[in-house]
């Protein structure tokens, strides 16, 4: 009957616009500022789809780093130059449709590539921190890191001895401290808390202002320094 494939058509129509209007919107992404030449560290990155920050004299130990989304990889440039610097070497994915939870797996695409590092850790700025900890919780990690971020409810870390560190913004619009105060039962009993004083969401990259977010009460400068020293004092454990 001609109604019913009408309404099939429409049904048809509909989903393909969804489906397009979603494509659209993950391509509309938050580039790194012309300000994040000003911060970067003394070593470059190389690699477009994939961002590697190698050290002079690596000591072993890679870091990934899953992007928040639609957030370009190289709006954390600063962390991993500052991390590399350190012997880290830093790895900070291009993800499938700029949203990691589409590429959770990224990671050990990343590790088999590069055997000659022993230790790994992994983590993420928002949703690339639930990309991280899903990776996390079915694979083998010296530890997962958090910025701005918590695992979903179905990885509860709990009942592991998972060292970890969540890193999160006093002002962050996004993920707010009561969130992060909510997900702690889902973190380990090893896990590190670091408020950002002044810190919001955006701040984690350098990547400007986020719709939704707070604005922050320091410099974006202040914020990556806070980051990356907490970063490098809990991976001294390791």
């Amino acid at each position: 009957m001609k109604w019913v494939k009408r309404i099939a058509l429409i049904i048809v129509s509909l989903v393909i616009l969804a489906v397009g209007g979603f494509l659209i919107w993950t391509q509309l992404t938050y580039d790194a500022t012309a300000e994040i030449e000003l911060l970067y560290g003394e070593t470059q990155p190389s690699g477009e789809d994939l961002l590697t920050f190698s050290p002079n004299e690596a000591n072993g130990q890679g870091i990934i780093l899953y992007p928040g989304a639609k957030v370009e990889p190289e709006a954390y440039g600063v962390i991993g130059s500052r991390l590399a610097e350190e012997g880290y070497t830093v790895f900070i994915p291009k993800v499938t449709l700029n949203i990691a939870f589409f590429d959770i797996n990224k990671a050990e695409e990343i590790q088999a590539a590069h055997p000659e590092i022993l230790t790994w850790v992994v983590g993420g700025h928002s949703l690339g921190g639930v990309a991280a900890a899903s990776f996390a919780y079915e694979n083998e990690v010296a530890g997962v890191f958090f910025l701005a971020s918590y695992p979903q409810s179905s990885n509860d870390f709990s009942e592991t001895a998972t060292p970890m560190i969540s890193i999160y913004g006093e002002d962050d619009g996004l993920t707010s401290p009561e969130d992060i105060e909510s997900s702690r039962p889902l973190f380990s009993d090893e896990a590190i808390f670091y408020e950002i004083e002044g810190g919001n969401h955006a701040q984690f990259g350098v990547y400007g202002e986020q719709r939704g977010d707070n604005p922050a009460s320091i410099t974006v400068a202040e914020q990556q320094e806070e980051v990356v020293n907490a970063l490098l004092n809990w991976l001294e454990e390791f």
